[in-house]
């Protein structure tokens, strides 16, 4: 593919994603997977309106982006789970979307005023929606090209061109607003893909108008202004949190393209812009529906999760940077699954790193949310993320392994999976048998059907100081975060064990609070829970969790804390270990009551500036993996005269 881009007019990727399908998840990732199945992902279309009775299958319901965006996540479900029923489901709607193509190539019908403008007003602005709107359009070439690529469907390929010729005259007479031009680069990704299999001039020069047309993210990162949490009068289409996630791939997206250096660092600086202005211990940044700063109780929305780590996805493929990856894992094991019940039949639409009670408040810490933000249920605040949050488990799984140029592979990311491709026309299997990121250890079974030379580029993560590779009887010792090449001829079998040495650490937040790392998973203190149905009918019910046990507690630190100061338990891991009942890890820390921390607006209150004073008794308090906890706190203050200045920032 590499060398056909290039001769084609587009960039080779640093990576190429492998086919939907090449890489299926294993181990506690494929159990995950069935539970989302087995959830709200597997079923919303038997019973929620906005897809069971959506306009895109011919139903009279919305016809705007719900329908797509559980497609988009759905298809990559079905495939790599290889689950008749969800692919009897996925082929329902593409032979739907297909047969009502309009006769000019347009995809779907007409006007999508309805849900498009509630919406805008939802999130601040009334956008009033135009009648040909290209935005949910996009969505639905990411869920064709999935599923092209998984099946190989003769249709789509030209269905897509078809559409694309129309948009392509279209924009000359109503160029890109609203939603479609703040998100012009999940389109670009389609044509992009497209301009791939069919090797026509035109649709370069089509991505190139679109993004003349988009938003200049780029611009916008380089001089920044949204320092602070975003007041109601500057909320709006470029402060919007999914939108930010979004438009964090922008620049690599483009890059292919332009082949700018300029583009390569823009991917850089806009997630240190959000990070440093907006960052959360989980790797995400606040956004409640609008950029929010840095207080952990102030919320991230769901959608922006999914997005952030689809962004993470593109940009590790399109720029190659270990860091894309360290990222990803970092939310994918923390900000996506503690934003679930562990059965996923629930969500939330916002979720806080420092979360104490899940409750309708009129009083509220958001920044524009409405009441029920919070809660856990089928559709709190706003159904985009009911429809939208199916896409972050199976991305993730579909994109752990990629090829590089070099006629190799790539492990971009670490979870247990399988991996087959053909490399020089030799059948290659590899597995990874893990229970990272619970565990240190990666072994990997390597098989070629015949002799063949080709190197593997396996990320190591930034943490991972001591990070070893033992091939037979030779150890090597890694470089954190790097690609780590080993370039070989492979017979038959051959078993590679990785080790990255996860020690507790330590780092600085908000407020020089602190948060507590083992390995990739952020660690939390769990609070006692008690779940009060307020509304639905089970599975798909809407709750509210109200704490149990205290949680306002300053942890004691002394400088030598990182290697000496916790005692962590490790076991097997179970069918739910993203539950507290489930969770395989667990620290032993200790620390004091603060009795002066409380709450404000129904949330936790800013945590007080450390280090803080407590005369309460020392105490151990046991931590356990942030994506494990409902109620929970993540980022701590410290008691006076205890906390070491060596903590880094």
């Amino acid at each position: 593919m590499v060398n056909g881009n290039e001769q084609i007019g587009l960039a080779g990727q640093a990576f190429s994603p492998l086919p939907l399908g090449a890489v299926r998840p294993a181990g506690w990732l494929a159990s995950q997977l069935r539970i989302q199945a087995d959830g709200l992902s597997g079923s919303l279309d038997e019973f929620w309106p906005d897809v069971s009775r959506s306009s895109w299958i011919g139903g009279d319901a919305a016809s705007w982006e719900r329908g797509p965006y559980w497609l988009d996540g759905v298809v990559p479900l079905a495939h790599l789970l290889d689950d008749a029923h969800l692919k009897t489901k996925v082929a329902h709607w593409v032979d739907e979307i297909l047969a009502r193509q309009q006769p000019d190539g347009w995809l779907g019908s007409v006007v999508d005023a309805k849900l498009s403008t509630d919406h805008d007003v939802a999130t601040g602005r009334d956008l009033a929606s135009y009648p040909y709107d290209p935005w949910p359009r996009y969505v639905v070439l990411k869920a064709l090209a999935q599923q092209y690529e998984a099946t190989g469907d003769e249709r789509i390929i030209p269905a897509m061109t078809r559409f694309l010729h129309r948009l392509d005259a279209l924009l000359d007479e109503q160029p890109l607003r609203s939603w479609a031009r703040i998100r012009w680069a999940d389109l670009v990704v389609g044509i992009h893909w497209l301009h791939e299999r069919t090797d026509e001039p035109w649709l370069l020069d089509l991505a190139a108008k679109v993004k003349e047309q988009g938003f200049d993210w780029r611009a916008h990162f380089e001089r920044f202004p949204y320092r602070e949490r975003s007041l109601r009068e500057e909320c709006d289409l470029v402060t919007h949190v999914v939108n930010n996630a979004m438009a964090i791939k922008a620049p690599g997206v483009w890059h292919r393209q332009s082949g700018d250096p300029g583009d390569r660092a823009a991917a850089h600086r806009a997630i240190a812009e959000l990070e440093r202005y907006h960052g959360q211990a989980t790797g995400v940044f606040t956004g409640d529906e609008h950029l929010a700063g840095r207080n952990p109780s102030q919320g991230t929305e769901l959608c922006a999760v999914v997005e952030y780590m689809y962004s993470l996805e593109l940009l590790l493929a399109r720029l190659g940077d270990p860091a894309f990856g360290d990222r990803l894992e970092r939310i994918a094991y923390n900000a996506l699954p503690a934003t679930f019940t562990p059965d996923m039949w629930a969500h939330q639409y916002d979720q806080q790193v420092n979360q104490v009670v899940c409750r309708v408040a009129e009083d509220r810490v958001y920044t524009s949310n409405r009441a029920d933000a919070n809660i856990y249920g089928l559709e709190p605040n706003f159904g985009c993320c009911t429809a939208n949050m199916h896409q972050g488990w199976p991305k993730f799984a579909a994109h752990l392994w990629m090829r590089s140029p070099d006629g190799g592979l790539v492990a971009g990311a670490w979870a247990p999976c399988t991996v087959d491709a053909e490399i020089g026309g030799v059948p290659v299997h590899v597995e990874v048998a893990t229970d990272y990121p619970f565990d240190e250890e990666i072994r990997l079974t390597v098989s070629a059907a015949r002799p063949t030379r080709f190197p593997l580029h396996l990320r190591v993560p930034e943490w991972a100081v001591g990070a070893t590779l033992q091939v037979g009887n030779d150890v090597e010792l890694l470089t954190p975060a790097t690609f780590h090449c080993l370039e070989r001829e492979w017979d038959g079998t051959t078993v590679l064990v990785l080790r990255f040495p996860m020690k507790p650490r330590v780092e600085r937040r908000f407020n020089d609070a602190v948060s507590i790392y083992y390995g990739p998973l952020l660690l939390a203190l769990p609070i006692g829970e008690e779940w009060r149905q307020i509304g639905g009918e089970l599975p798909h019910a809407d709750w509210e969790v109200y704490p149990t046990t205290p949680w306002n507690v300053a942890l004691e630190l002394d400088p030598a804390w990182a290697e000496t100061g916790a005692t962590v338990t490790t076991e097997s891991v179970g069918p739910a270990p993203f539950s507290p009942q489930g969770a395989p890890v667990s620290a032993t820390v200790v620390g004091r009551q603060l009795p002066g921390w409380g709450l404000a607006h129904n949330a936790a209150a800013q945590p007080p500036p450390s280090p803080v004073q407590s005369v309460e008794p020392l105490k151990e308090i046991r931590l356990i993996p942030y994506g494990a906890t409902n109620l929970r706190i993540a980022e701590f203050p410290t008691v006076e005269g205890k906390g070491g200045d060596d903590i880094p920032t």
